[in-house]
């Protein structure tokens, strides 16, 4: 599985977290430029370009403007600028994911100014960089799902920010709330270190838990200040993080009928699943002496559960005789939720991280068609 972890070196804005993680994802460039520039049309050109601070080599995103029509979107309301990114022709999951970005700031801006979500305008993402920049996060996230995120403390900053409402204290007012529950740390460095934007990002992304596994990249992205001593840069440290395998033992029961009818096989396998501790029932047909066809039965069951398993097997089927082994058993990190009423089981994998899958007893339609046109909506609504 892998992990990201964002070190906060000079603190973390949405340029700072596209060009670090472009950085460290250089295959992502095409992509994540492509969606950046259809979000701005006529109004400017996302630049990728090498940057220094602090003496380290970084990238720095930007945009450059087309004949001075960069100053600013025209529609700063939450749902115009909805609409604009839900109406722009962007990436797969791009426009979910900053969307997603830009609701948790609009909810932060709500109760920092005691206005209805619906009525805040962004005053700030009102200039098309920081648009784009919710944009160009928002297909990096997309094309990285399944990743697990994790940051270092964030340096506090200090002293006032200009914004149109005033000078406000940092961290701004959207950003405490945001981040309520980070860890912070306080570097002696004032200014405004966390963004909105950037608190919004790590609020969408960050997980518990501490960093670890094989470092396999990295990714440095550079803020447009100078800071007094240290580089202003947000660093992205990839990792290949070792799955923890759950390890324990199941009791496996199996047998053989051969003078059972189809009904009674479907009746006995049936009731045997239903029992309690049994985890999987599988049915397979074998051919017995005398060429007799046969169907085997093998059961999965908890070791604490073996004892009535057997109980029900000698109940339920015209068997006189049992199998019983111990065996080792070797699971994956699995998490059950519910999407739409529809059971969604989460695993993550080896290989390709995270997947999911609803559960088919839940799904309804009236052709196979329409169940699988549900499973997939449901697949796709629980990222």
């Amino acid at each position: 599985m892998r992990l990201i972890h964002l070190d906060a070196v000079g603190g973390i804005a949405g340029d700072m977290f596209v060009a670090a993680l472009l950085d460290a994802f250089p295959e992502l460039r095409e992509q994540v430029l492509a969606d950046a520039a259809a979000v701005l049309g006529c109004h400017g050109d996302p630049l990728l370009e090498e940057a220094r601070s602090g003496g380290l080599r970084a990238l720095r995103f930007s945009l450059a403007a087309r004949g001075g029509q960069g100053e600013g979107s025209g529609q700063t309301s939450f749902p115009a600028l909805v609409a604009r990114i839900e109406a722009a022709p962007l990436s797969p999951g791009t426009a979910s994911a900053a969307v997603c970005l830009l609701t948790i700031l609009a909810e932060a801006e709500a109760e920092a100014h005691g206005v209805p979500v619906d009525e805040v305008h962004f005053h700030e993402i009102a200039d098309w960089d920081s648009l784009v920049d919710m944009v160009a996060a928002g297909s990096i996230i997309a094309a990285l799902d399944g990743t697990r995120w994790t940051v270092s403390a964030l340096p506090l900053g200090g002293g006032l920010v200009n914004t149109t409402h005033g000078l406000l204290p940092v961290p701004a007012p959207a950003t405490a709330l945001i981040l309520k529950g980070f860890a912070w740390r306080d570097d002696g460095v004032a200014g405004e270190r966390v963004t909105p934007t950037g608190a919004a990002i790590l609020k969408h992304l960050v997980t518990s838990g501490a960093h670890g596994g094989g470092l396999v990249g990295s990714g440095s992205g550079a803020g447009m200040r100078t800071l007094p001593g240290i580089p202003n840069v947000l660093r992205a440290l990839v990792f290949e993080e070792a799955i923890a395998f759950a390890n324990d033992r199941v009791t496996v029961i199996s047998f053989e009928v051969d003078d059972m009818t189809g009904e009674e096989i479907g009746v006995a396998a049936d009731r045997l699943r239903a029992e309690a501790g049994v985890l999987d029932v599988s049915l397979a047909e074998r051919w017995g002496k005398k060429g007799r066809p046969m169907q085997s039965f093998q059961l999965v069951a908890r070791p604490e559960a073996a004892e009535a398993a057997i109980r029900r097997c000698f109940e339920e089927t015209s068997t006189i005789g049992l199998r019983v082994s111990s065996e080792a058993r070797v699971v994956l990190p699995r998490e059950a939720g519910n999407v739409a009423e529809v059971g969604v089981k989460s695993v993550v994998r080896p290989a390709s991280g995270l997947t999911r899958k609803a559960e088919s007893d839940d799904l309804g339609g009236e052709s196979l068609v329409a169940r699988r046109a549900a499973k997939l909506r449901v697949e796709r609504d629980s990222r």
